[in-house]
This record gives C-alpha cells, structure tokens and sequence, in this order.
C-alpha cells in the first residue's frame, strides 16, 4: 500500500515523533501530526530505570544508561520509518540531576542526530500543565506529575497556569531512598510534600494525576470496582473513595487478587510507593477529586508549538470532526446536523449547559461514522468506537451521552442489556439528553439520504392547533418525503418526549 492509498488518514498535516526520556522509562510516540487533537500513530516504551540508584549515587544506573541508549537507535529508526518529519527529544530528573547526565545526552544526541531539551522542574512542571490544559476542558485545579525521579506540582486554571514546583519524590527515587520501608517512605513523602505551600490552594478543587504510576493505580482500582469503561482520560474519583483504596494498595494485602493482573509486572513493586506519594498530596490538598489523565509532558511540549488560535480550538469537536473527515459519508451533512439540533433543543423545552451543548454537537459530528458496518450492528459498532475512542476533553458520563446518542439514533429508543454498561456512568438527565438526540436523529437521517442541503429547512415549532404541542414543519419541495416510515419514527419521538406532534408541509 503507498501513502496516496491510505484514505484513513487525514490530508495536509505531517507526523512528528516525541521521546521522552524519563528516570523510570524511555517513550518514543509519533503523532499524525501537530494539532489541538493529535492522534497516535505509533507508542513504545522501554523501563530502562535510568534513575536506579541515582538517589544514592548521583549517577544514573549504567546498565540503565546501556539500555537507554540502545532504545534511541532503535527509536531513531521507527521514527524515520513512520515518515515523521520532526523529533523532538525531552529528558527529565535523571538526566538534569545525575552526574553522568551531561555525557550521556552527548551519546545521545549523536544517536539521534538532534538536539535534546533537559528539562528544568520548572518546565517539566509547565508541559505537565500543558498537558492537562490540552485534555481536560476548562479544568481547575492543581496538576501532578509523578515520574521515577519527581514530582511536579502546578495549578491549573483554564487555559492559565502558575509557576511550577519540583520535589525529589519520584516513585523510584521513594522506593530507594526509604530502602524499601513504606513507613521511611511515608515519613519522607510527608516531609516533601508539607514543603509544597500551592497546595494548600487546591481545596475543593481537582487534582489532575499525571504519570504511569498513578494511571497504573487507575486502572487498579477500575478492575477491582468493575468500572465498565476502561478509559484512563478523565477517569475521576472522590477524594475519600480513593484515599481508602490508596491505603489498601500502599498494604497490598490483595495484591494476589486477579485485579492486580492489570497492573503491568514491572510496575507493580512501585505502586505502594506511588500511593504513599499520591496519599501525602491528597490529605494536604483535600481536593473534591482526583482526575486521571493520560496527557502530560509530551502532549503539554506540542501543545506549547501550537498557534494561539489553534490552541483557543475545542479538542473534543475538533477530534469528532477529524472522525467524521475519515468515516463519515457527508462531513458537511454532519456540520449541519450539529447546527440544527441546537436550534431544535429549545423547542423541546431543554436549556443546555455549555458542557451538554459540546456533547450534543460532537455527537452530531459522528453520527454517520458506522455507515460501512452492517445495518444491524451499526448501533453497535458505533456505540464501541466512541465510548473507546482516544477523546480528550470529555467526562466520561459525556462518552456516555455520545456513545448512547448514536445507539440510540440506530437501534431504537428503547434500552436493553447492551447499554448497561454505559447507562451505569451516565446521568439520568444525560440519558434523557441522548434519547431525545438520538430520536431527532431518526427523523432528521429520513430527510437526508446523510446526504447535506435538507436539514438545515427543518424546523419544528410550537403548534396553535390544540390538538398538538409541536410541529414539524417541511417545505412542500419535500412533501415526496412523506410516508409510513417517517410517520413511524415521529410516533417514536412523541412517546419519548410527551409531546404530540404534527407533520406540516408549507
């Protein structure tokens, strides 16, 4: 297959790669390309434990480096493989602390023909941020980002954030400087952290977890509760509720649980230190939740590349409308549903919130996006795709709105077993939103053919017939439209709403 062939990928934007080169971990991830919503092309890591020993020593483990460097060659070549046009290399706490750092970003830069960018705790705490700022929207909080070697803390609002702290409290670093003792670890943690005074700003916030060690205490504690949607992005949880699990994990007396399984092996001597560490930030943040994201230093440096235009983009309708771009018959035919149901809403008597209106338009966006799947697991295939897509800037009661709305708009209104799941992470007003989304739908794709022109000549309006509380209106050009199937899909909508409706041509 030659490039030209390849139509699931989007047109006009080339790939970069990023390598990461952390105190636990070497990541190389290339991107389709530099945008608000960047998709993921390729991602290989390496637990190379470049701080091993570091906290000791001073020097990066030499076994480490060794493997590390092997890493980069190969890295090197999977970059130039997947065509990316830019590589841009980040090195955190072990290289900027360690003794050896200066000789090893040497090997390493005639290894990868380009420059490395050591990262100050400072800006390693500002990418974190970025990190969280490109894929959480609006968020206000406190950013942390636990690597082997540190912990960088900053606070978050909106698209602001402040000036970013660094402590010597990285995973590894806390497992090796306490030999091993959760109560050394404990003692060291706490006295770490008390020295972080922006905390105390966080109160009732939300604390942005960033790092593997911390998604890997996610994911741990999605297995033990059978949370039904393994996503990571915007995975929350009420201070308490996680301060108790944090506990049972920092004991590990159920570490021979199969839930533990999830947690990779060579993560899993870590995750007590990683709890300790989370546990200490919590008690003195007392946020109203922790939010996990699988966004951080590297997400955070492309952000900073972006224009300020693009940066302003909402990353959710910008990745809805890159999927449409790809699987959708009409693109524009989707634009145009996003537009009208916003018109339509009011009329049904629902004021939406700015956060449902983006989930509305979004799901509008992909509405078309299972076409080629077989009409009878269209619902299906769409309700998969978007509640596992690489989203960001979204909850995940809104994957839920999204992902139901399309069922919905395939199968019929009615729930059944297949939509349990997601019904369990949604609201019973996100449910009602998805239905009446999802029953517009079935009217709107009648008219259309998911072809564009129709819609937009739509309109439903409150009706002077007291028989009627609504009309749907339709231009007499369109009166061949008539028929069974349309006077069927109306019903539909009249049972879910309450409403009685009226077909009127003019």
């Amino acid at each position: 297959m030659t490039r030209s062939e390849a139509q699931g990928r989007l047109s006009g934007i080339a790939p970069v790669s990023v390598i990461d080169i952390g105190s636990n971990s070497v990541r190389l991830v290339v991107y389709e390309g530099l945008s608000r919503a960047p998709a993921v092309l390729f991602n290989e890591k390496v637990l190379c434990g470049l701080g091993k020993g570091l906290a000791l020593t001073g020097r990066m483990d030499d076994e480490g480096v060794r493997r590390a460097l092997t890493a980069l060659r190969r890295f090197r070549a999977l970059s130039h493989q997947a065509q990316a046009q830019q590589l841009f290399v980040l090195a955190t706490a072990a290289a900027r602390e360690a003794e050896n750092g200066p000789d090893f970003i040497r090997e390493a830069q005639a290894i990868l023909g380009c420059e490395i960018e050591v990262l100050s705790g400072e800006k390693e705490a500002l990418y974190s941020a970025y990190g969280v700022i490109s894929g959480f929207h609006d968020p206000d909080g406190i950013a942390g980002d636990l690597g082997g070697g540190s912990l960088e803390l900053i606070d978050v609002k909106g698209g602001d954030c402040g000036t970013g702290i660094t402590l010597p409290l990285g995973g590894l670093r806390l497992f090796e400087q306490s030999g091993g003792s959760l109560e050394k670890a404990t003692s060291y943690a706490k006295k770490q952290v008390k020295s972080a005074k922006l905390l105390s700003k966080g109160e009732g916030r939300t604390f942005y977890a960033v790092g593997g060690t911390w998604r890997n205490i996610a994911k741990l504690h999605m297995e033990i509760t059978n949370y039904p949607l393994h996503m990571m992005q915007g995975y929350e949880v009420p201070l308490s509720e996680m301060l108790g699990f944090l506990s049972e994990v920092i004991a590990s007396k159920d570490s021979k649980d199969p839930a533990w399984q999830a947690v990779s092996k060579n993560r899993r001597s870590l995750l007590p230190f990683g709890a300790i560490a989370l546990r200490e930030v919590l008690e003195v943040m007392k946020p109203a939740r922790i939010a996990f994201s699988a966004q951080g230093v590297r997400e955070g440096y492309l952000y900073s590349l972006l224009s300020e235009t693009d940066r302003q983009a909402d990353p959710l309708l910008v990745a809805a409308d890159e999927l449409a771009i790809l699987r959708a018959r009409s693109p524009e035919h989707a634009r145009e549903l996003a537009d009208w149901s916003g018109r339509v809403f009011p009329v049904f008597g629902i004021e939406e919130t700015p956060e449902e209106g983006r989930y509305r338009q979004a799901a509008c966006l992909v509405a078309d996006i299972s076409w080629r799947a077989h009409p009878d697991y269209r619902g299906l295939q769409a309700l998969n795709i978007i509640a596992h897509s690489s989203f960001v800037s979204i909850t995940h009661p809104g994957r839920a709105y999204i992902a139901l709305a399309n069922y919905y708009r395939f199968e019929g209104l009615n729930d059944n077993g297949t939509t349990d799941g997601l019904a369990k992470i949604a609201t019973p007003r996100i449910i009602e939103l998805a239905k009446l989304l999802g029953g517009l739908l079935r009217v709107a794709y009648l008219f259309s053919a998911s072809m564009p022109g129709v819609v937009d000549h739509l309109r439903f309006r409150k009706s002077e017939n007291p028989d009627y509380d609504l009309e749907f209106v339709v231009p007499h050009d369109y009166c061949d439209f008539a028929g069974e199937r349309l006077d069927g899909r109306l019903q539909q909508l009249s049972k879910l709403t309450g409403k009685k409706l009226a077909f009127v041509f003019e």
